[in-house]
């Protein structure tokens, strides 16, 4: 997989966070309403990543500052990319960038009804965090988070933005 650093308004991107969003409709009922500005996603604090195969668009993900934290924000696999660890890839890609831009923990809120998510961070270190945000009363919603270390900033399985 390429992963890019691309602008939140970038054809792809609106065109995989449209994705994202109906896939919510699809779990939730609705769409995420959190409030989202396209400035959070631009350097230096925050950042927006697509990976693509063969050419194509596939993955999401991005973060923004949140306080002295970093949050991880429209983490997504195409239906067409899933079980290939596209999503692993990418969040070693969020987790390595957000360490080398100085965040020391990663967090991030997801829901009950996306279980392949939740499991995705549970196995990747993401333990429970104190609730927050758009969604900190929703019964769904689920608040994780993860310190940074050194190693994602140098491990060499990581791929590199480009």
């Amino acid at each position: 997989m390429r992963i890019e650093v691309l602008a939140y308004d970038h054809p792809d991107v609106v065109r995989l966070v449209a994705e994202v969003q109906g896939e919510y409709v699809i779990r939730y009922g609705g769409p995420d309403d959190t409030p989202v500005d396209p400035a959070e996603f631009a350097p230096p604090r925050g950042l927006f990543l697509v990976g693509y195969v063969g050419g194509v668009a596939m993955v999401t993900g991005g973060w923004r500052a949140h306080g002295a934290d970093a949050e991880i924000k429209r983490m997504y696999v195409s239906p067409a990319g899933r079980g290939r660890g596209l999503a692993r890839m990418m969040l070693a890609e969020l987790e390595r960038t957000a360490a080398e831009a100085g965040y020391d923990r990663l967090i991030l809120e997801t829901g009950s009804k996306q279980p392949e998510a939740v499991q995705l961070y549970r196995s990747a270190g993401y333990e429970p965090v104190p609730k927050f945000g758009y969604y900190a009363d929703a019964p769904e919603a689920i608040h994780l988070g993860k310190v940074l270390s050194s190693e994602e900033v140098s491990c060499p399985s990581t791929p590199s933005a480009t």
